[in-house]
């Protein structure tokens, strides 16, 4: 007669067992990027993701832990193309995804829109690039920038074009997106203040690569220089037909015009270039050399502007992970704020907005087809424009006296342009003797 075992305790041996591999898998967290990865400044867009790519990269083989859960980290990479539509798209996309945060979007144009959408399902978004001022002013809790804005960029350019060029007259066009627009009304505002006169706005779009018949126009004008809002898709092309006009004044643009690729696509033209980044220059980063090496060894091709910041936003996330102890993303936003991150950009903080304390401008000129560091918008911004409410605004160089409108300035006529300078509390506060964005 044949016995009949029962078959039970392996069953529940199998059981437990599966219970214990499933208790220590690794969790998979997911962190979004998103970029034009297609288009005129897809090229930008891949710097950031290959920014970010290399911080999961780096996070993950160090075996991450939270909670003590191991972690690890997924790329979530997506092409907004550039468009603001597309990139609400693509936002909820990665919503639905259940990303815990997102490094991202490129643009100011895309970023604002897309903001929204990741506030209203309580993840973080950090972008590495988006200067507009708008972005961080809207009262979303899980909106924050790795970057200066407009309202810093667009002065320390005036200022520069006023102080070291002795520019008198200016001509401005834009390509009428949230970025360009953004920073051609503030550069204009700050070059009306410094004594510029503005001869003449004008506007194209991001699409635009003819630019004769508005150029034609300004040389008949004869500024002293030209502005341009914009990326370096069209800006390029806008210095290269600046020059075959023969005009040779200077041309000023921002951070989407201040790339590597400029050379290429403006021509004999980019020696006429001057241009802002809104961070600091990869050469005076803390880490940045040791960046730029393991950068260049994994991707094989040059930096072009913002995958350090992006890179830190990684670990910046991380960072919010681990004082959170936890992945989930409303936790991690409620440590956001107390943000006190150093990496390859040097110490990241945060704001009551979420923008960066103590935010950088980087000023370049091009030699020899190369961009080369002219100045830290610190030491050039020395010109500050204080509004007191319904009245004109104040203007003050260092060394001027500003006693009595500190005696006068109540919470009801604030300092509106306090955020572009300190007043060292060691020295009285009777004079401004330290200016910076």
């Amino acid at each position: 007669m044949h016995t009949r075992r029962s078959k039970a305790p392996f069953a529940v041996a199998a059981i437990v067992a599966c219970a214990a591999v499933t208790a220590n898998a690794d969790e998979v967290v997911k962190i979004g990027h998103v970029a034009p990865l297609t288009g005129g400044i897809a090229h930008l867009g891949k710097d950031t993701e290959n920014g970010a790519r290399l911080a999961i990269e780096e996070i993950n083989a160090s075996h991450l832990v939270v909670g003590g859960q191991k972690v690890v980290l997924q790329l979530d990479a997506e092409d907004d193309a550039g468009d603001p539509r597309t990139a609400t798209q693509v936002a909820q996309k990665l919503v639905d995804d259940k990303v815990v945060a997102v490094i991202g979007h490129l643009t100011s144009g895309t970023t604002i829109p897309a903001s929204k959408i990741y506030s209203d399902a309580g993840i973080v978004e950090i972008s590495p690039s988006a200067t507009n001022p708008t972005y961080t002013r809207q009262g979303f809790k899980t909106a924050y920038r790795m970057v200066a804005t407009d309202a810093q960029q667009g002065p320390a350019l005036a200022t520069y074009a006023e102080k070291s060029l002795h520019i008198k007259t200016v001509a401005i066009v834009d390509d009428a997106t949230a970025y360009g627009q953004g920073l051609a009304d503030q550069f204009a505002d700050a070059a009306k203040s410094l004594g510029m006169k503005v001869i003449s706005r004008d506007a194209s779009t991001d699409k635009t690569i003819d630019f004769r018949a508005i150029l034609t126009k300004i040389k008949g004008e004869k500024p002293d220089a030209i502005m341009y809002g914009g990326q370096d898709a069209t800006g390029g092309p806008f210095v290269k037909q600046a020059q075959q006009l023969v005009i040779t004044v200077p041309v000023l643009g921002g951070d989407g015009v201040c790339t590597g690729k400029l050379v290429d696509l403006a021509g004999k033209g980019i020696s006429q270039v001057i241009c802002s980044e809104a961070g600091m220059a990869l050469e005076k980063m803390p880490l940045g050399a040791a960046f730029e090496k393991k950068y260049n060894a994994r991707f094989h091709v040059p930096i072009q502007t913002y995958s350090p910041f992006a890179y830190d936003a990684v670990y910046v996330i991380v960072d919010a992970m681990k004082r959170a102890n936890s992945t989930d993303p409303q936790k991690i936003a409620s440590e956001m704020r107390g943000t006190n991150y150093v990496g390859v950009l040097g110490r990241t903080q945060f704001d009551q907005y979420g923008d960066v304390k103590n935010p950088v401008i980087s000023l370049y000129h091009y030699v020899d087809a190369n961009r080369t560091l002219l100045d830290i918008g610190s030491d050039v911004s020395d010109v500050v424009r204080v509004t007191e409410k319904g009245k004109s605004p104040f203007r003050f160089r260092s060394g001027d006296d500003l006693s009595v409108f500190l005696q006068e300035s109540t919470e009801s006529t604030p300092l509106a342009g306090r955020r572009f300078f300190h007043i060292p509390l060691q020295q009285s506060l009777r004079r401004l003797t330290a200016v910076s964005v």
